[in-house]
């Protein structure tokens, strides 16, 4: 049913791409230059402007080839990931990286911009690999200082073990209490399970995922925070103009901003650890005065530091 699917999906992309680059689009952009119009509607006259010029310069049948290469390699991933066989997923992933070079190199021709940078435009708008550059590089000269040094300051207070085994569906209840004290609106949304955490869905139907281990609660709880951070974005985007370009997520760095805000500056503050504390101590059973239970525990293990 896989091959199908990604048939039917490619035929929907050629579908919705005829839509977005009709000669009727380009014609009703260019006659709404001199109208007079509020801010939200100037707005979205540009985003729309965008979204046209991102598309006009695609072929129907690359969206079609691109867009199958692309639904034949998840399909394969989902094989050969339990198999960990690479060998056999690295002919998929070549091909959907061919179709990715190909793009770069028709973008790159009608934006005259760099390979790179027509690409990085498509889902984070004007930043430019000079910029990213910049920023990685001053990651790359700061972080390692500070990595021994939290790595020095953990060495002082050792982390106490919890326990072996952590309950799956205990792990599934911490996380819908968390999710709805951060607020997600579960009349609009759901946890679900998946090989990989993510967030997709509608602003109207967010769905999140996240995956669990018995050994090890931790993990899937910041999975639920981050994942959280995304859906909080998306069901709180506007409702002023629904389905149009204004009211889309900005970009992919703004996404990532907001999941990251609330997994590392909220998730693992001492106030929400602090927060969140008697709710994993009541669903593991735990002893409120046993030490490796205590909030300062419970910090060291969400914000310890390791060499990658």
């Amino acid at each position: 049913g896989g091959s199908s699917r990604g048939q039917a999906l490619a035929s929907l992309g050629v579908v919705i791409h005829e839509m977005l680059t009709s000669k009727e689009i380009g014609e009703w952009l260019d006659s709404c230059s001199n109208l007079d119009l509020d801010e939200w509607q100037r707005a979205n006259l540009r985003e729309i402007d965008r979204e046209y010029l991102e598309n006009i310069c695609l072929s129907a049948d690359f969206v079609r080839a691109s867009s199958v290469a692309g639904s034949n390699a998840e399909q394969a991933w989902r094989i050969h990931r339990a198999g960990n066989d690479w060998q056999a997923m690295a002919p998929h992933l070549h091909e959907v990286i061919g179709f990715a070079r190909e793009e770069a190199a028709v973008r790159a021709g009608a934006t005259g911009l760099g390979l790179y940078d027509a690409m990085l435009d498509t889902y984070e708008p004007g930043m430019r690999v000079e910029a990213l550059d910049q920023l990685f590089g001053d990651l790359k000269a700061e972080l390692p200082g500070m990595i021994e040094g939290a790595i020095d300051i953990q060495s002082h207070t050792p982390m106490l073990p919890l326990g072996d085994i952590f309950p799956i569906e205990r792990q599934r209840n911490l996380g819908l209490q968390i999710m709805a004290a951060l607020g997600f609106d579960f009349e609009h949304g759901r946890l679900d399970v998946s090989h990989h955490p993510f967030c997709g869905g509608v602003q109207e139907d967010v769905r999140i995922t996240t995956r669990y281990t018995e050994k090890n609660f931790i993990e899937s709880v910041m999975a639920v925070v981050h994942e959280t951070g995304h859906a909080l974005y998306e069901q709180g985007r506007p409702r002023t103009m629904p389905g149009q370009p204004v009211t889309r997520a900005r970009s992919a760095g703004v996404h990532e901003s907001q999941s990251l805000m609330m997994e590392m500056q909220i998730g693992r503050s001492t106030a929400f650890l602090e927060f969140i504390t008697p709710m994993v101590q009541v669903a593991f059973d735990a002893d409120p005065d046993d030490p490796a239970w205590s909030r300062q525990n419970l910090k060291r293990l969400y914000t310890n530091v390791e060499r990658s």
